[in-house]
């Protein structure tokens, strides 16, 4: 099996990589076991060394790693250098903190002397996603390494390349050798790296159905499993809403990275008396943003990561449209080379179809109208996932009140729903469970072991 970088502005086949067996797999687990008991034991203050190494050496390759993800995947260059900011700022907030986060609790019991410590587990499985190459992974790699543990990626198969130069981030800081290592597989060969004895636990960022085998798998083997799948987050539009921020916001917030993003806004829930106002402000909005080249800086809106995933989500329009949607703007592939989808927008949606459902990854808004907060809180929840929402009121005792109803791991009060890595990041139902970032993120890899002493 070839793994491959196909451009998806041009089609063009940029690299080809030869699939590793599984005994060169099995070399690598075994080099990054053996590597774990070393680095287990280094100081919180040499690891904190490292990772702000590995962030200066982030910003210094940040416009190589940006058109790195336009060509892989299309992100717009813009995208792509404010992505691995991000990843020097998780890799910063992680040299900083880790030591506080992961100090001993002193707890009071029939002990002389009781604390509860956080050891290092041991080597942890990441299966990563396309569609944010290089902050999926920091967001993984950067407490996960900082806590002792080593890791192993085993990226999406469309991104060897960024893959690789994630692995050679580690090097260039001066990690130790097979501190952190990149697997060339196919998603086959993920069973086995998880029943492999080395590998102690498995975090996943991916689809629900990708979720579900992993966790089977981890389960089997009684390994933890930390997962964040898929998302449909509502964006709720009341009466006394900002509409020119609520549709600016929201323009962006569903079109970022080309609308493949899983805590994109996906459905606005927009109620009655200001429905059509917003949808005309939303329709100028989308009707503005360039599409284009994904290594010109103008571009706002690249390509889709895929052909058969742009198929796929025009496949969801289409049905959506014979069921009644009505289409406000797009609606089709645009007539150029490569898997460009327009921006497009579904309006008068109504359950049964599949824009009111299911999760559309790419740049298309699904809108709703309601009769008033209380049916925009039925229809929110009426999804089966659970990743994040925002409210949108000038009043904000009224917007908290209606976010704590809110059946997500994460809500915003007039703010685009975001990833930050002070705050804890993680879904409900069918988005996942676990969480990642923050001092939540860091202990989800630890050992939490009690220390009795007489």
């Amino acid at each position: 099996m070839a793994i491959e970088t196909l451009n998806p502005a041009t089609g063009e086949l940029i690299q080809s990589f030869d699939e590793w067996s599984t005994e060169k797999v099995a070399a690598v687990l075994d080099q990054v076991h053996e590597a774990f008991g070393h680095w287990k034991g280094t100081s919180f203050e040499e690891r904190s060394r490292l990772m702000r190494r590995a962030a200066a050496v982030l910003r210094e390759g940040a416009g190589d790693y940006a058109r790195l993800m336009a060509i892989e995947m299309g992100k717009p260059v813009a995208e792509g250098r404010a992505e691995v900011e991000k990843c020097a700022l998780v890799c910063e907030y992680y040299a900083d903190h880790a030591a506080g986060f992961l100090s001993d609790e002193p707890i009071e019991s029939d002990a002389s002397r009781s604390y509860v410590a956080f050891r290092p587990l041991g080597t942890i499985l990441a299966v990563m996603p396309w569609n944010f190459p290089f902050w999926q992974v920091f967001r993984f790699a950067a407490p996960t390494l900082m806590a002792g543990n080593t890791g192993i990626l085993k990226h999406a198969s469309n991104v060897p390349q960024c893959a690789l130069a994630i692995e050679d981030v580690f090097i260039k800081a001066g990690f130790p050798e097979h501190v952190f290592r990149s697997l060339l597989i196919g998603s086959s060969k993920v069973d086995a790296v998880i029943e492999h004895e080395t590998v102690m636990a498995v975090t996943l960022t991916g689809s629900d159905m990708a979720g579900r085998k992993v966790a089977a798998k981890a389960g089997q083997m009684l390994k933890k499993a930390v997962l964040e799948l898929g998302g449909s987050d509502p964006f709720i539009v009341l009466a006394d809403a900002d509409l020119e921020q609520a549709a600016t916001v929201g323009t962006k917030s569903r079109c970022i990275n080309s609308g493949q993003s899983c805590i994109a806004a996906k459905r606005f829930i927009v109620v009655d008396e200001v429905y059509d106002e917003f949808l005309e402000l939303f329709r100028e909005k989308f009707s503005s943003l360039i599409v284009g080249d994904p290594l010109d800086d103008r571009t706002q809106i690249g390509p889709q990561s895929r052909q058969d995933l742009m198929d796929e989500l025009h496949a969801q329009v289409v049905a959506s449209i014979e069921k009644g949607a009505r289409l406000v703007t797009g609606g089709a592939p645009m007539d150029r080379q490569g898997s460009y989808y327009p921006p497009s927008i579904l309006a008068d949606l109504s359950p049964g179809m599949p824009a009111y459902h299911e999760e559309l990854f790419g740049p298309v808004a699904s809108v709703i109208r309601v009769r008033g907060a209380s049916e925009a809180l039925e229809v929110a929840n009426a999804s089966c996932f659970g990743l994040g929402g925002s409210v949108w009121t000038r009043d904000q005792q009224k917007g908290e009140a209606l976010a704590a109803q809110i059946e997500s791991g994460a809500v915003f009060v007039n703010g685009m729903v975001k990833s930050d890595p002070r705050l804890p990041f993680g879904g409900v139902k069918t988005s996942g469970f676990g969480r990642e970032l923050s001092h939540y993120g860091i202990k989800e890899f630890v050992n939490i072991q009690t220390v009795w002493i007489r």
